[in-house]
């Protein structure tokens, strides 16, 4: 027996892209599933928005209308503002999740060139800096409608450093951008005739016929901080510096069945994050042993088992001292695990279960120092979310019920369908 795999993919358009990166990213989720996902956001936003009963029967009206007709349905700017807020909310791997209610939603659906795209994200970092008081923003372009795939930012990050690989396995600047640096010249990028090791990478955007073009972001919308030690001058010596503000651009934001796969958005630094790990990674800077010396220590495990430790907290204090020196918004590790905390707290006193990821919660400096490391968490994975790829966490994304009342056979028959789910989505 023959088989026309064209017919077994679906449509001859999906068929034709099923090597799209953006493509195979994407969750997998039947008519059914996308249909139970629209109800169960629509039944929250009216929940926790107050919404009349008259509304909620005339707008799934409409929603089950268009999806029946395009398996696609377009949300209104209110929902569109609730999910994105909805889904920082539930989204298990993020520590900062206290201010979810202040994230600024800007209604990106009608620009869909990659210039335009690009000129927003120039105004984005703008105004996410202001004036150092950082701010938490979410630019949301246009989502997947059916098979039709829409232009999407590709870089991991607006603001990024270059990577040069040098001879052998030697690297200037950030280890993990080599690959994206290399790409970058070759699309025509020209890299400062003397290279260093915190050179602004421009960021790519893929357009709708998959096809890639790079961006470079005004100066004024960029903002770096030259790293000093509030003590130690000799650190200053290094040279070291980072952007103020992190834009993650990669992520694919899901409200209620529909995937939107450009939804950069931004928010303040916690200092572990660019000491501990940006700085400190080997796969990254591997800065330790330098800024060992220049604190006065030796780097030598068996003379002094601490000195990582001791480099790695001071590192910590000159990143906290520089950046309020330069008074932008940053946030210590304790402070950070205060905040969840409080987050979590919070949610409990409103009847919401919190979906937690110990492993990205808990801060990877003086981790059993901070509240959250003896938190017992779990990570459901509820939706709206954010997601970076159906491989990675996407496929275990689903609508989640246990906050409301339910009886013992609803519970356990909700369990059950969760399990069927997960295990039909499996990569057998």
């Amino acid at each position: 027996m023959r088989y026309d795999i064209r017919r077994l993919l679906g449509s001859g358009d999906r068929y034709a892209d099923a090597g799209n990166p953006l493509r195979r990213r994407l969750r997998l989720i039947s008519a059914g599933e996308r249909r139970e996902e629209a109800r169960a956001f629509l039944d929250q936003f009216c929940r926790e928005t107050g919404a009349s009963a008259s509304y909620h029967q005339k707008r799934w009206a409409e929603i089950r209308r268009e999806l029946a007709a395009a398996r696609f349905y377009r949300h209104t700017p209110e929902e569109l503002a609730f999910g994105a807020r909805i889904a920082w909310r539930n989204h298990g791997r993020c520590i900062g999740r206290l201010f979810w209610e202040s994230l600024e939603v800007v209604d990106c659906r009608h620009l869909t060139e990659p210039d335009q795209i690009a000129h927003r994200m120039a105004d984005h970092m703008r105004d996410a800096h202001g004036d150092g008081r950082v701010s938490a923003v979410i630019s949301v372009f246009a989502p997947v409608e059916g098979d039709r795939l829409p232009a999407y930012i590709e870089s991991p990050q607006i603001t990024q450093y270059a990577g040069y690989g040098l001879t052998g396995a030697e690297v200037r600047g950030d280890r993990q951008n080599v690959e994206a640096t290399r790409i970058a010249l070759a699309l025509g990028w020209q890299a400062p005739a003397e290279t260093g090791r915190f050179d602004m990478l421009p960021f790519a955007i893929r357009d709708a016929q998959d096809q890639r073009s790079i961006h470079v972001l005004p100066r004024d919308a960029i903002r770096e901080i030259a790293i000093e030690h509030p003590d130690v001058a000799e650190l200053a010596s290094l040279g070291l510096r980072w952007y103020a503000v992190p834009c993650v651009s990669n992520m694919i934001l899901t409200i209620g069945g529909i995937d939107y796969p450009c939804a950069p958005f931004s928010g303040f630094y916690m200092a572990t994050e660019i000491a501990s790990r940006n700085f400190a990674d080997k796969k990254r800077y591997d800065l330790l042993p330098q800024v060992a010396r220049s604190i006065g220590l030796t780097p030598d495990d068996k003379a002094d088992p601490f000195w990582k430790d001791t480099a790695l907290t001071e590192l910590n204090r000159a990143i906290l001292h520089s950046y309020r020196k330069a008074q932008v918004t940053i946030l210590d590790h304790h402070a950070a695990s205060r905040q969840f905390m409080e987050f979590h707290h919070r949610e409990q006193a409103k009847g919401r279960r919190v979906a937690a990821d110990w492993r990205w919660i808990v801060p990877p400096q003086s981790s059993a120092a901070t509240d959250v490391f003896h938190l017992r968490m779990t990570n459901f994975h509820p939706v709206p979310n954010y997601y970076t790829s159906r491989n990675a966490e996407g496929w275990r994304l689903m609508p989640f019920y246990g906050d409301a009342y339910r009886s013992r056979l609803a519970g356990n028959y909700d369990r059950i369908r969760r399990r069927w789910k997960l295990w039909k989505r499996m990569a057998w």
